[in-house]
């Protein structure tokens, strides 16, 4: 059974291989609360999974050790795992979805561990990584349903209680639910008064669906920017804890997980990858309770791959409405660009790419349609700029 001197333990064990994160204030992610960051992005191997994987790995016995350890995972436990068996002398292999980015894969081969890809999500690499075990005889490292794992992560609730004593609520990314079981565990064993809130992506909603229903429910599905928690079954264990000890889950869109990578990079200078992110997307879009709460957002991972990074910079401001695209229709006659230019530069907008299609048979023969790349401040200034556009008689799309 999960017992706090358990995750009393898993934190000696990993005193001299883990980084004790910082918590630090994050003034500008609400206007409601009191918002601070409990950096799991800045751990070792740019993921919190370090915790659980080495201490349950440290755990096995001389007979266990000697057979090596096999895990699935979408990257970070995957880098977890290796570098725990790479710490302890003993052989490992990895079963990730070819869709991991690759420099998470990449990273995983750095530390040591036999890469095998897998078509498909988590579920098809976790059904791959019973197969091998079976052949092997190794050990399997599981990546969130083992409560030695769960103990692991729970070494972050006892940093966050140090680190910031009077915190009222922890929000925290939702996968298979082993960060949250340990985290919430340790936290409502030492402070029953405290809130626990957990966020999943829309498109990933398996312990939302589960705790929601009040059973354990496996999605057709899963696709998603945040592919740390993209998965597809709760663990038995995980959802035992999840209805026992958090408070409430939401969900977050991807769309509000860009922004939220965003407002990381120019707020706080900090790199998050999507499932690490999902916990301050729930705060910038309210979709807690926290107001006048002094709130910890767990950010677990950092691993984003920089090719997706710019889609999501892309996304986010898009969904700010600091990059947007206008479609106007125009009379095909000269001057008519200058005017729509003047009214975008006289109010502040900046023209990055302009697009003149005459072709458009859907368009009156005499009319064309301009097509206008602009970085505007927020939403509201966009709206300004289409409004006076609209006020000039311009029509658009």
């Amino acid at each position: 059974m999960l017992t706090l001197d358990k995750i009393y333990h898993a934190g000696f064990v990993l005193k001299d291989v883990i980084r004790p994160t910082d918590v630090i204030y994050a003034a500008g992610l609400s206007r409601k609360a009191e918002v601070y960051l409990k950096t799991e992005n800045l751990q070792v191997t740019g993921s919190f999974k370090v915790r659980g994987a080495y201490y349950k790995i440290s755990q096995l016995t001389d007979e266990e050790k000697a057979r090596g350890v096999i895990a699935c995972s979408a990257g970070n436990h995957a880098q977890g795992v290796a570098l725990a068996a790479s710490k302890n002398n003993i052989k490992s292999m990895i079963c990730i979805p070819d869709a991991a980015p690759i420099s998470k894969i990449e990273a995983t081969k750095s530390y040591g561990a036999e890469v095998c890809l897998v078509e498909g999500t988590y579920d098809d690499a976790y059904e791959k990584t019973l197969e091998l075990q079976k052949e092997s005889g190794a050990t399997f490292i599981h990546p969130f349903d083992d409560e030695l794992v769960i103990a692991g992560q729970g070494t972050i609730g006892l940093e966050i209680l140090e680190q910031l004593p009077d915190v009222d609520a922890i929000v925290v990314p939702v996968g298979g639910g082993g960060l949250i079981s340990g985290v919430a565990f340790a936290a409502k064993t030492l402070r029953p008064d405290i809130k626990v809130y957990g966020v999943q992506s829309a498109n990933a909603p398996s312990m939302y669906n589960s705790v929601r229903d009040h059973k354990i429910e496996t999605l057709k599905k899963v696709k998603t920017i945040a592919d740390g928690i993209a998965v597809k079954t709760p663990g038995e264990h995980t959802f035992e804890l999840c209805s026992k000890y958090v408070d409430e889950i939401v969900t977050v869109t991807d769309d509000e997980v860009a922004t939220a990578i965003l407002a990381l990079i120019e707020q706080q200078k900090m790199i998050a990858e999507g499932a690490g992110a999902v916990s301050v997307a729930a705060v910038l879009f309210d979709k807690l309770p926290i107001k006048g709460k002094k709130v910890v957002c767990l950010v677990s991972g950092g691993n984003i791959d920089v090719t997706i990074l710019s889609r999501v910079i892309d996304r986010g401001l898009q969904k700010a409405g600091r990059l947007a695209e206008l479609e106007i229709e125009l009379e095909d006659r000269p001057g008519q660009l200058k005017g729509v230019s003047r009214i975008i530069s006289d109010l502040g907008g900046n023209v990055v790419s302009v697009s003149h299609d005459r072709a458009d048979v859907h368009l009156d023969i005499n009319s064309c349609v301009l097509r206008i790349s602009m970085e505007t401040r927020d939403m509201e200034h966009l709206n300004e700029i289409r409004k006076t556009l609209a006020d000039h008689n311009y029509t658009i799309k």
